[in-house]
């Protein structure tokens, strides 16, 4: 028992199981106190909502693993989903087939990647701190949204997209299909790649990393490419869930994608961050959030619980790393 557990704290990271407890604590305190909880459709609920956030975190990831951070990811993400409902739009909106679609969608992973390279060369190239390049993308992005769309919204899209959004294979809703299918990716890029090996050291020391033969500046490109790219892909999930565009779509999740990063056991220093404690996260974040729900609490208590229950995290892992080398007594005493 105890080797199967060293592996698997091998392969998903040393926080996946004590996440995976706590997880479990969260669904049965919720299912205890709320009927309802437990139910079919509350499960559902849950897997229909998740994947917006857990794509997204997925493109602040990467950039955070690095020692930076991408802060457009919601502004890439709406321009990208907009992108998209322009080319539907212009070949019949509500009677655009598939090949428009098709061209839609490469065309919105194309402004996606194009957004997030553009940052990335800025902070590679140019010195520019991760924090300033994405603010001023997010910037940008959003203005730029604003004038094309005069701040409304743009709906009317063909009714496969429907199916898309709201459809379920096997049980499972297609979104969260989707979300899977892209954190499974992740997890590859950066657990068995030279990719992924070159953003955990950049993160670490990107100094030592230039030396060592890592092409840092290419590799902090293409880190966010990347990141912009899987914002497309939730920027064009939100389309076909919502039936319309927004540029101001889901900007209250872009401090809990950081949230569920560093709940997820992400360094915020860089370099160290793995998919699988971070896929559970957002799991136990989202778990809150239906639990409150159904309680009937507001949301905005669930955005506070969500802080508070960061700190909490972080005071534990402060005081094991404390326990762990033999420092808790000698503060105590």
């Amino acid at each position: 028992m105890s080797t199967i557990t060293e592996r698997l704290r091998r392969v998903l990271g040393p926080d996946v199981l004590g996440l995976l407890g706590l997880f479990g604590i969260t669904v049965v305190a919720f299912g205890l106190t709320t009927p309802h909880f437990l139910s079919a459709g509350n499960f559902d609920s849950i897997g229909f909502q998740l994947p917006d956030l857990g794509l997204l975190t997925l493109a602040m990831l990467a950039p955070i693993v690095s020692g930076g951070i991408n802060l457009a990811v919601i502004a890439t993400a709406n321009l990208s989903g907009l992108t998209l409902a322009w080319i539907l739009n212009m070949n019949g909106g509500p009677q655009a087939g598939v090949v428009p679609f098709v061209i839609g969608v490469v065309a919105a992973l194309a402004v996606g990647g194009a957004s997030g390279a553009a940052m990335g060369v800025t902070i590679a190239y140019f010195g520019a701190h991760p924090i300033l390049a994405s603010l001023a993308m997010m910037i940008f992005l959003k203005g730029l949204g604003e004038f094309l769309t005069r701040g409304g919204d743009i709906s009317g899209f063909p009714a496969f997209l429907g199916q898309l959004g709201h459809g379920v294979i096997l049980g499972v809703p297609v979104p969260m299909l989707v979300f899977t299918a892209a954190a499974i990716l992740w997890h590859v890029l950066l657990a068995r790649t030279r990719h992924g090996f070159a953003v955990a050291m950049i993160g670490s020391n990107p100094r030592a990393s230039d030396y060592s033969g890592i092409p840092v500046k290419r590799s902090l490109t293409l880190i966010y490419t990347l990141s912009g790219m899987m914002c497309a892909v939730a920027g064009i999930l939100m389309l076909t869930e919502f039936n319309s565009v927004r540029v101001g779509h889901g900007e209250a999740l872009l401090l809990v994608t950081v949230l569920a990063c560093f709940l997820g056991g992400v360094d915020p220093n860089g370099g160290f961050g793995r998919v699988a404690p971070v896929f559970v996260s957002l799991l136990i974040l989202q778990t809150l959030s239906s639990g409150l729900n159904l309680l009937g609490a507001n949301q905005h208590l669930a955005t506070a619980v969500w802080g508070l229950f960061l700190i909490a995290v972080m005071v534990f892992r402060y005081a094991a790393s404390l326990r762990r080398r033999g420092l808790f007594n000698t503060i105590r005493k």
